[in-house]
């Protein structure tokens, strides 16, 4: 069963925005729950009396907690051997340096990279560039800025083929992002090879770009089937049992995340791989959206045969993405789209086209894009991508463990000691997510509310929205402290005001 949020009432938002402000509120004991003792910046809840208690008895809760507290307190002294990774890139990124007019100055703490990553000065000097010295356009020109820009171009597919270990560039298609490489596979593979009686096998976990573009092309496939590997609650990640036994020799497409963009689980590929090279004659689509910016990725140790992936998640600009796929079978798929460079002759009787990647590219690309796509890769890679999926695994377990320990909170996905990615999708009982992300923006704390594209999953679990942070490279170890003292503060705040008219309301969530 969904469960249901409180909304706040008008008198209890205006209120709110009045103790962010500094203001003098006052409230009933009746109207504020017995939290007992809170650090509160968001104007000081302090100490709030606990109704029908003596003195004696609060001492005494105030010593028992104060106990607790001090067992508490690992985190003081929690030591990441891989900061540097943070202490290095953070300069280059000049955002996170600046402070909210709007939010009366606070430094901003950004924990949305997850939805889009902060971009280095090192990218943005690339585009710059490009614009001020380069523009022209590709492959069109004999002329000195034409090659100029097409060798720029043409060097970013480069820098991805060795960033993922492909065999050649012309395996690197360079797309608007992850959604339109996904659906270049649906509609150049898996519309022109798959028919009545074939099955499709996703999990619940998937993006909506990962379930979506299949569901249209059933629609127009009568008698094709899409089946949905459940999450495993115990693990917090794919149910590979059940992966596993849902494969047959009607199983023709698998198409699965690699990290989750909810759960955070990093599910086991290779071994995937393997069920589905065992048991069915099928081709694999990873949506590595969330792991080639995080981690080393090689697809031929992968063993998949479709691979997507979004610039702007990985430091660079937003409108460039690619998919990689092996050169044979893109060569036996037919055009995505039609237009100028995808072409070999065109005669008023038909056409024939060129091989990949240029056949799955019509028209003028995204040139700047991927020139900016390749800075950020050439920063990616002077990090040392073995370095930065170390840190991350740090500030994951440092996060999930804070996380779990915050009164209220039930965060998603894999327990601390799981290996997983440095984001937390996360419940607070009694505080509808939009609620939250509002109040930390008053803090200066970006993160994200809503059902982040996966709302199968959320209804699966119960929840119609969730709260999510998400780390990247450039945060540190203050960063995840801030956010814990303003998360436990909103909530005190919050839920100390849930007697103030609130309302039921799962519509409501303008942070999608």
């Amino acid at each position: 069963m969904t469960r249901h949020y409180l909304r706040l009432s008008g008198y209890a938002l205006l209120a709110a925005t009045c103790l962010s402000s500094h203001a003098v509120v006052s409230f009933t004991t009746s109207s504020v729950p017995a939290l007992g003792r809170r650090t509160n910046s968001m104007g000081g809840i302090g100490m709030v009396q606990l109704n029908g208690a003596s003195d004696s008895e609060l001492q005494q809760k105030q010593e028992q907690e104060e106990e607790s507290t001090n067992e508490d307190l690992w985190w003081k002294n929690y030591k990441m051997e891989h900061a540097k990774v943070a202490e290095q890139s953070r300069p280059d990124f000049e955002i996170l340096s600046t402070t909210l007019e709007q939010v009366d100055n606070k430094p901003l703490v950004y924990l949305d990279s997850a939805a889009t990553s902060q971009k280095p000065k090192q990218v943005i000097e690339a585009l710059d560039h490009y614009y001020t010295k380069l523009n022209s356009n590709v492959h069109r020109g004999a002329h000195t800025l034409s090659r100029e820009a097409t060798a720029a171009y043409e060097g970013a597919r480069d820098k991805v083929q060795k960033l993922i270990h492909a065999n050649s560039r012309n395996e690197i298609i360079f797309t608007s992002g992850a959604t339109e490489s996904i659906n270049l596979v649906v509609y150049s593979y898996a519309r022109a090879n798959l028919k009545a009686g074939d099955e499709i096998l996703l999990t619940e976990m998937e993006h909506h770009s990962n379930i979506v573009p299949w569901q249209m092309l059933a629609e127009t496939i009568p008698g094709l089937k899409l089946k949905f590997v459940k999450m495993d609650r115990e693990t917090g990640a794919v149910d590979l049992k059940e992966f596993k036994s849902m494969l047959n020799s009607n199983t023709k497409m698998v198409a699965f995340q690699h990290v989750s963009n909810v759960a955070g689980c990093v599910n086991p590929v290779t071994e995937m791989v393997q069920m589905v090279r065992a048991q069915a004659d099928a081709k694999i689509l990873l949506d590595a959206c969330q792991s080639v910016p995080h981690m080393p990725v090689d697809v031929q140790t992968l063993g998949v045969d479709f691979l997507a992936a979004s610039g702007h998640k990985m430091c660079g600009p937003t409108g460039i993405g690619f998919l990689w796929g092996r050169e044979d079978l893109l060569n036996s798929m037919p055009p995505f789209q039609g237009g100028g460079e995808m072409i070999d002759q065109v005669t008023l009787e038909g056409s024939t086209y060129v091989p990949a990647p240029g056949r799955f590219e019509a028209g003028t690309p995204a040139i700047a894009q991927a020139i900016g796509l390749g800075a950020a890769i050439d920063y990616l890679q002077q990090l040392g991508m073995e370095e930065i999926e170390a840190y991350e695994h740090e500030m994951a377990e440092y996060l999930v463990r804070r996380m779990e320990q915050v009164d209220r909170v039930t965060v998603l996905g894999p327990k601390s000691g799981t290996p997983r990615a440095a984001l937390c999708a996360f419940i607070v009982d009694g505080v509808h997510p939009s609620d939250l992300s509002s109040f930390l923006d008053m803090e200066g704390v970006a993160v994200r509310a809503g059902h982040h594209c996966c709302q199968p999953l959320h209804q699966s679990l119960g929840y119609s929205h969730s709260a999510r942070a998400s780390l990247y490279l450039y945060n540190t170890k203050e960063d995840v402290d801030t956010f814990i003292e303003k998360l436990e503060s909103t909530i005190a705040f919050l839920t100390g005001l849930e007697g103030e008219g609130g309302q039921a309301d799962d519509d409501f969530v303008p942070f999608i």
